[in-house]
């Protein structure tokens, strides 16, 4: 990779999408619900868990790899599903390319910019989001996309509140890029020089549609005409989230648990896997770090069913304190789109890289050969640091 797009860490790829993309777009980026304390204790909670390493009896290679929903993948981290990926033309498919050339799965948005058909044909290793929106036959007829494109797992998000107050205030989205909005926008884009250019050869403006909520013989519909559906749409019940699994009948994920009671009630559902997640912060806010969340639920069900982490994710260390408190994986969102924002697939590929190196040094430090090895006796956990959600109160730790 050429020097002038290679970056060290996630942070100078966060600097270098602010500096490169327009500022309602970089925005969007970072935007979570109210004042933020999700999203910052996202983050800022890794830094309270410390080390335990060893000094002596590293290994000289170390195995990061392990599975997810039945994928072999090269390291412990995979591509969370993002909407509309605007940030580059090539958007999810630079993004698939990536996740491939590093031996990783993705996870590809049901709001994705470009089909499923384009996005699997870059990594085989996709599992397909899905939104409960539009009701079961609707959600049953893009299931049907998604297994005939060859999606090998569905992940279904219910960490979303719609909560759209923002301390700072919220970007505009435009409802589409036609001739008025292009030009509304244009100061902005005009600023960013490298950006523009990229989008100029393209002939094409930014696609605001979402091509894989498309009805049989139908056109993508706008971004928030298929959010507007999704807001209407009565949120799903238990007995919806087990008879959308039954319909799937292969690997399935369920994101959003926070709790270890909705943990055991996916169980009973029959998924195969959670994800920890609170929606990088865009969900309920003051809702707990997902890190603090992880050792409940992991306790109560990582012997049932696989569970993953999503949320704050910017180093390889994170990831190891992840996987130290129960993770078997991370899901990472940001970090990957700040990559790709900074220098599109090469951009993402660097973030991968980061995540593999600091995953290995710190299993050098911890004294471990393969990511399977760690466990709680490897971090310094603080008192009170774990939010134990909900388990009756006699249960707590």
């Amino acid at each position: 990779m050429a020097r002038d797009t290679w970056f060290e860490t996630v942070a100078i790829a966060q600097r270098r999408a602010q500096r490169r993309l327009p500022k309602s777009v970089y925005a969007a980026l970072i935007a979570a619900s109210e004042r933020g304390v999700t999203a910052a204790d996202n983050v800022e909670a890794f830094s309270e868990l410390g080390f335990a390493p060893h000094v002596v009896g590293a290994v000289e290679k170390r195995d990061l790899s392990t599975t997810v929903m039945g994928q072999d993948i090269s390291l412990p981290v995979i591509i969370s599903p993002t909407g509309v990926q605007a940030v580059d033309p090539d958007g999810e498919v630079a993004v698939a390319r990536a996740a491939a050339a590093r031996g990783t799965a993705m996870g590809l948005s049901s709001f994705a910019s470009k089909p499923i058909e384009e996005v699997i044909a870059a990594n085989p290793k996709l599992f397909f989001q899905v939104y409960w929106l539009g009701g079961r036959d609707a959600i049953a007829e893009r299931v049907e996309r998604a297994r005939a494109a060859g999606a090998v797992g569905l992940i279904v998000t219910t960490d979303w509140t719609f909560s759209h107050g923002r301390d700072w205030g919220s970007p505009k989205i435009p409802e589409q890029m036609n001739l008025g909005t292009i030009l509304r926008l244009s100061p902005q884009a005009i600023t960013r020089p490298g950006w523009l250019w990229k989008y100029a050869k393209t002939l094409r403006p930014p696609n605001l549609r979402v091509p894989n909520q498309a009805r049989k013989g139908e056109p993508g519909p706008p971004f928030f005409s298929a959010y507007g559906e999704w807001m209407t749409t009565p949120p799903p019940t238990w007995e919806d989230i087990a008879w959308l699994r039954e319909l799937w009948g292969g690997p399935f994920m369920l994101k959003g648990v926070m709790r270890v009671d909705d943990a055991k009630r996916a169980v009973d559902a029959g998924v195969s896997a959670i994800s920890v997640s609170n929606h990088g912060g865009n969900n309920l806010d003051g809702t707990p770090a997902t890190i603090r969340a992880l050792p409940a639920v992991a306790d109560a069900v990582g012997d049932q069913v696989e569970v993953l982490l999503d949320g704050g994710i910017r180093r390889g260390s994170d990831v190891v304190k992840a996987m130290a408190l129960g993770a078997r994986a991370v899901m990472i969102g940001r970090a990957y789109l700040w990559g790709l924002a900074a220098a599109g697939q090469a951009g993402v590929e660097n973030v991968l890289d980061i995540m593999r190196s600091g995953i290995d040094s710190a299993l050098m430090g911890l004294g471990h050969a393969a990511v399977r090895d760690l466990g709680r006796d490897d971090l310094v956990v603080p008192p009170e640091f774990v939010r134990a959600l909900g388990v009756p109160a006699a249960d707590h730790r």
